[in-house]
């Protein structure tokens, strides 16, 4: 009878460590917050560094960019492109053949990327709080997120560091089941800014002689 008592017991306690890992209240509660201060957020521009790691083929490349952010609208600029995104409609510009490639927007096939991390959590993932760590001298929450769906998911888990105090984030990094990791790093961020609508369309009439590839 104490046996099965005890069996039971571990059980139970095994379901309990099982919820925690998948609803972690604390976790959730610094998700949430850090979600909340972007939506609050009228406009924003934040300069950003991303790491292609893979220690076992000994792989390590870097490079910089800037993100402007309007609700669903967004400018990403780095060396090799620079993709506008209305909400609707996509541009990517490629500087060094002067072309320009037109698509439609469509959110389901949207990658992970500065302009939608924030609100990654909420499309199908557990997640826990790890531990309290300093990144650029500011104390910040370690968490994971690992998606429920890992059979079909590229990504196996997704660690993010998110500062206590105003809940900005300033870093995470994406697990791939190849070994690659996706190291994004947040600097200088521009809260509140002012940017018009208009910026978020690819004005041609700025690219002389540019070629237009219209995929819609």
């Amino acid at each position: 009878m104490k046996k099965n008592t005890y069996l039971l017991l571990i059980l139970l306690l095994g379901v309990q460590m099982i919820s925690f890992a998948q609803y972690d209240a604390k976790a959730k509660e610094i998700l949430d917050a850090m979600s909340n201060k972007y939506k609050n957020i009228s406009a924003y521009k934040a300069k950003f560094s991303t790491s292609l790691v893979n220690r076992e083929d000994g792989v390590n490349e870097t490079f910089s960019g800037e993100i402007t952010i309007k609700g669903d609208k967004y400018i990403l600029d780095t060396e090799d492109q620079t993709v506008i995104n209305n909400g609707t409609t996509v541009w990517t510009y490629l500087p060094d053949v002067n072309e320009v490639n037109i698509d439609v927007y469509d959110p389901d096939e949207d990658e992970i990327t500065p302009s939608n991390i924030f609100d990654e959590y909420k499309k199908g993932y557990k997640y826990i709080w790890l531990e309290t760590t300093t990144q650029d001298g500011v104390t910040c929450d370690v968490l994971d997120l690992v998606p429920n769906d890992t059979k079909n998911n590229q990504f196996f888990k997704i660690k993010m560091v998110i500062a206590s105090r105003d809940k900005t984030l300033k870093k995470w990094t994406m697990f791939e089941k190849s070994g690659n990791q996706h190291i994004y790093t947040i600097s200088d961020f521009k809260g509140n800014i002012s940017v018009s609508d208009a910026a978020f369309k690819f004005d041609a009439s700025k690219y002389p002689n540019v070629e237009v590839v219209d995929l819609r």
